[in-house]
This record gives structure tokens, sequence and C-alpha cells, in this order.
């Protein structure tokens, strides 16, 4: 394995740290700038909204500077950002601080993932893919928990003088390790936008959107579902989502392996298998043994989807990928904003706990049938003939 791999996971580690270890410390956020509980959850809302904007807007701007050079300037955007978030006098700079960083997250993962790719051979993209995002799991596996902690032990701030940290090392890494990379040499940037007048590329986006924001919603209130009808204490919480994370980990790169195999069977195997893993877990959400077992799983399968949902909106791509591989980080972005709606939606309806994993399950299946649709269309992986032994052959 390219050992510059490994420094596109640490920047995925640190990224992944930033977009999520906010949740264990609102609390701690929220008491020191004297805001609301809503007002403090506005930094991770406002975190995502700059995901999906800078993942087009901030990869159209770089899509012709050198893809080293590209990565070591979202590094900075990321250090600064973070720095930012640890000095922040006030609530309103503090917001500030997460928009900054958040600007680069999916121009970084875009870029990241095409670079990937140009550092192994061409029948083990989807596996560079995954390595580089199994930073992003990491930082679910153990990042969080221990982020968390140091937050509520030295302060919510030494937690993001860490995360700036890390961007430093990631950034020393790259500048030592990446090859210099020339992006495109000629052409206006502008004209990148040509691959979203394709029906395929729209088509992936949405599977990104359903598939992924599906598993996303469900687990966005899992921590309800855990103690409100598993019966597990809150203490156990923590200790049950790095369970989860270790889920997500096998996941991404088990899915990138066998994304590199067969793309088409990988997606139409992970995606229909979703839906019913979460059935399966709304069910037998009362047992805590077979809540453990499908959280292992739903975690798995849910992270399985990512190395292959961003190699197929590449390979349909192929003449900006880019543009449209960070396009595809925004869709996740989406998809997690669509999955925390829908799910917080049955609850505030009045229909339990396990509502968000029914929910989850719901748009996991319109998922299903949208991949289905771009697989048997013009450039899809199956016709209908294939499609229906693939089918079979998964069950």
């Amino acid at each position: 394995m390219p050992a510059a791999l490994i420094a596109l996971a640490l920047g995925g580690f640190g990224i992944g740290l930033t977009e999520f270890v906010i949740m264990g410390l609102l609390p701690n956020v929220a008491r020191d700038f004297e805001v609301t509980e809503t007002q403090a959850g506005y930094l991770i809302s406002g975190y995502a909204l700059a995901v999906a904007i800078g993942a087009i807007a901030v990869t159209l701007a770089l899509t012709r500077v050198n893809r080293k050079v590209a990565l070591l300037v979202l590094l900075v955007l990321f250090i600064a950002g973070n720095v930012l978030c640890a000095v922040a006098p006030t609530y309103d700079a503090m917001m500030v601080g997460r928009i900054v960083a958040a600007l680069g997250h999916g121009a970084f993962f875009g870029i990241g993932a095409v670079v990937a790719t140009t550092l192994v051979p061409a029948a083990k993209r989807a596996g560079a893919i995954a390595i580089m995002f199994a930073g992003l799991t990491i930082a679910n596996v153990l990042g969080v928990p221990f982020g968390t902690f140091l937050g509520q032990a030295a302060g919510w701030r030494s937690t993001f003088w860490v995360i700036s940290a890390i961007g430093v090392l990631a950034f020393a890494g790259i500048l030592l390790l990446i090859p210099s990379i020339r992006a495109e040499a000629s052409g206006n940037p502008l004209r990148e936008f040509r691959i979203f007048s394709r029906r395929q590329v729209w088509l992936s986006m949405a599977v990104t959107v359903l598939g992924y924001g599906g598993m996303f919603g469900a687990f966005s209130y899992i921590a309800y579902t855990l103690t409100g009808v598993s019966g597990f204490s809150e203490a156990a919480v923590p200790w049950l989502l790095v369970v989860f994370g270790g889920g997500l980990f096998v996941g991404n790169l088990v899915g990138g392996w066998a994304a590199d195999r067969h793309l088409g069977r990988t997606l139409l195997v992970v995606l229909a298998a979703l839906p019913v893993i979460l059935v399966v877990f709304a069910l037998t959400a009362q047992n805590q043994l077979a809540t453990v077992v499908a959280l292992v799983v739903m975690g798995g399968f849910g992270f399985a989807t990512v190395p292959a949902l961003q190699m197929r909106i590449m390979n349909h791509a192929d003449d900006a990928p880019t543009l449209a591989s960070g396009a595809n980080i925004g869709a996740f972005n989406i998809g997690n904003a669509l999955g925390v709606w829908a799910g917080g939606l049955t609850i505030a309806w009045g229909l339990g706990y396990t509502s968000p994993l029914w929910a989850g399950a719901a748009v996991g299946a319109v998922g299903l049938a949208v991949f289905v649709v771009a697989a048997t269309a013009r450039g899809g992986e199956f016709d209908r003939r294939q499609l229906a032994e693939n089918f079979t052959a998964a069950a």
C-alpha cells in the first residue's frame, strides 16, 4: 500500500473529527457561549451546508490546480478553521470557523479520491478510495469518543487544538509523500459543468443521497433507540457507537475490495441489503444481543456503499472526475440532511424510537429503485436479464 494513501487517510481522519466530534461537545459549547441547545446545533447544520456548497464551488475553483497543491490549500483552510474554533471569542466567530473548515471538506475528499486512484493500478482504484475514507471511519470509531472525553476533561477548545495539530501532520504527510499530479492543462473550468447534462451523473448522485441517507438518518437517532427501546444505559451508548464504527471500518474496506471486482453487483447487493437490515433492526430492537449485531451489520453495509458510489460517478464523468467526485461528496451530505429530517419527522409524529429505522429503510428502498433504473438505463451496468441474474445470485 503506498504511504501516500496513509497521508490522505490522516487528512480524512482530521476532517471526520471536525465534522462529528462537535456532537459530543455541544452542551459545553452552548454553556460557554451562553446560547441555547438549538443555536449550538446550528454549528452542525451550518457545517453540513458549507460542505455541500464547498463540494462544488471550491472543487471547481481548484480544478485546474496541481492536485497536490490543491490538497495542501484545502488543509490550510481546514487548519485555519479549526484554530479559529479553538480561539473563538464569540459564538459567531465559532460559526465562521466551522464554515471555513467545512468549505474544504467536500473538495478534499473529492480531489483526494481522484488522487488515490492515481496511486494504484486500475484494478485497485475503489480499494484506494476505501483506504482514504478509512480515516473518516476511524474518526468515528476512536476519534470522536476520545475527542469528546478530552473536551470534557480539558475544555472543548483543547479538542480543536488537537484537530488542528492533526491537520498540520496531514499537511506534512501530503507535502512529503504525495507526488506532483498535474490537473487538466487547458480549457475553461466552467465547461466541467457539462457533466451535469448527463443522466447517469444525476442518477448516481440520487442513489448517493437516498442509499446513504437512509442509513445515516437511522444512525442519527440511534442513541434514543438504544436507551429508549433496547434498554441500554446512557453510559453504554459511547461503547455501542464504537461497535457501530467498527462495522463502518470493515464495511468500507470490504466495499472497496468488492467494488474493484464488480462495481454494479456490489452496489446492487449492498443497496438491497440495507433496507432489509434496518427493518430487521426495527423488529428486534428490544433484544440487546440482536441490537449489537444489527449495529455492526448496519455500519458495515452502510459504509460499504461509499467507495462504490464514488467510483460510479467518476466512471460516468471520467472527463471531469474531480468535479464529479466533489459533487458526490455534497450528495452524501444532502443525504445526511434528508435522512435526519425523515427520521426526526417520524419521532415528531409520535411513532416511537424505532421509527427512524423504518424511515431509513423506506428512503433506502427508494435508493435501490433509483439504482435499478440507473443500472438498466443506457450506459448502466446491466441489461434486464443481467439484473435478474444478479438479484438471484445475491439472494
